[in-house]
């Protein structure tokens, strides 16, 4: 393959997603430690990590107001330089409000990118699902990694260093990024930003047909990727009864699945179409939540964990889809609105699966996983079989 101005860009875009993602992951293999420091509990630390996917959410949407005003260039470059900065004075926050505080910010500064990074992909490529997979393997690259390193430099050196993983990702990646990432040019450079919050044209976009029901979709796959990753270890450790270094080699083993699916689901929705392959992902997470669960022995999480694998590579089928019901002029604001809506949404994931399993165990939990993914299967099947027109 001849190396292309268009691969150093998916390629360092792709890098700059993992520096975003791994400095949010860096913090929770050390949660007990900085508990321990700030004479604190897990509910407020809790409280404090909840504010950064918050945060994070939140911020797509101004993000491609930002990105057209100033182009995506520059926009990319506050997130990771931003994060490389948030994640230093988490590492050296004095008391615990300067701690919630620079992680809701680290938040909010990681979430400056994912939205411009799509839409300065889809200026670059034709084949966008294949692009955007890429792009997304970021992400569970950074679950393998910055667990498994902020978790064994923590129990060496302590928290402070292992959450500082972040600034040690981001700022080489800044760098690079700023020297080889020509400038973009903005696509509504004279328009004034708070022209692009008016209510009207916002709520517009949002029920258009198509794109409400994408929305209504990512919802739901949010959720469970959001469930997934915040309670797979422990669904493993209390109901499949294994021991938590086990749990934790499982859980790695799944962001392997999901960074190497990324790509294929992203190929198989340029070849095969957007709704196919999401619904592809549906009924294969469906079928994998409902084997981790009642599945008997190793083979049959082996199977399930492959499977949910693939279902949560979800994005890579149906955000593209948000992508082509936007005009270019519209991909900016639209795809972070979209982004904000159901990310904010579906970020209910773990208080909502956590507060299942209080109630009726993991095995409740996970199942109710399963037939969200079999709703929203049902759901892209009888739009195409009956051509409902969403």
């Amino acid at each position: 393959m001849n190396w292309r101005y268009r691969h150093t860009v998916l390629t360092l875009c792709t890098l700059a997603f993992f520096a975003t993602m791994a400095a949010r992951l860096a913090i929770s293999p050390v949660v007990p430690v900085i508990v321990e420091e700030f004479e604190v509990s897990n509910a407020v630390v809790g409280m404090a990590l909840t504010g950064l996917w918050m945060a994070y959410f939140l911020s797509q949407f101004p993000s491609g107001i930002a990105g057209d005003r100033f182009g995506e260039r520059r926009i990319i470059l506050v997130a990771v330089g931003g994060t490389a900065v948030a994640s230093l004075l988490i590492a050296v926050a004095p008391a615990f409000p300067v701690f919630v505080l620079a992680t809701v910010t680290l938040g909010f500064v990681a979430g400056l990118h994912y939205t411009v990074a799509t839409t300065l992909l889809s200026r670059t490529y034709d084949d966008i699902g294949t692009a955007i997979g890429v792009h997304n393997g970021g992400a569970p690259l950074a679950g393998l990694l910055a667990p498994v390193l902020a978790a064994w430099i923590g129990t060496t050196y302590g928290w402070r260093p292992a959450v500082a993983i972040g600034t040690l990702f981001a700022v080489p990646i800044f760098v690079v990024f700023a020297r080889r990432i020509r400038p973009t040019e903005p696509r509504r450079p004279d328009e004034p930003m708070a022209d692009r919050l008016e209510v009207g044209p916002l709520a517009e976009l949002l029920t258009r047909r198509k794109i409400a029901f994408t929305v209504v979709l990512s919802v739901l796959f949010a959720f469970a990727w959001q469930a997934v990753a915040s309670f797979l270890p422990t669904f493993l450790v209390e109901h499949r009864g294994y021991s938590a270094t086990l749990a934790g080699v499982i859980f790695s083993a799944y962001f392997v699945v999901q960074g190497v699916a990324q790509i294929g689901v992203g190929a198989a929705s340029d070849r095969y179409g957007r709704q196919r392959s999401s619904a592809g992902c549906a009924g294969v997470g469906a079928v994998g939540f409902a084997l981790l669960v009642v599945g008997d022995g190793a083979p049959s999480v082996v199977a399930a964990v492959v499977l949910v694998g693939i279902a949560m590579s979800w994005g890579a089928a149906l955000l593209p889809r948000v992508i082509d019901l936007l005009s270019e002029a519209e991909r900016g604001a639209g795809f972070g609105l979209v982004r904000t809506v159901y990310g904010v949404v579906g970020a209910l994931g773990s208080v909502g699966t956590g507060l299942v399993a209080d109630l009726f165990g993991w095995a409740a939990a996970f199942l109710t996983l399963a037939g969200l993914l079999a709703v929203v299967f049902l759901a892209l099947v009888a739009n195409r079989l009956f051509a409902l027109g969403y």
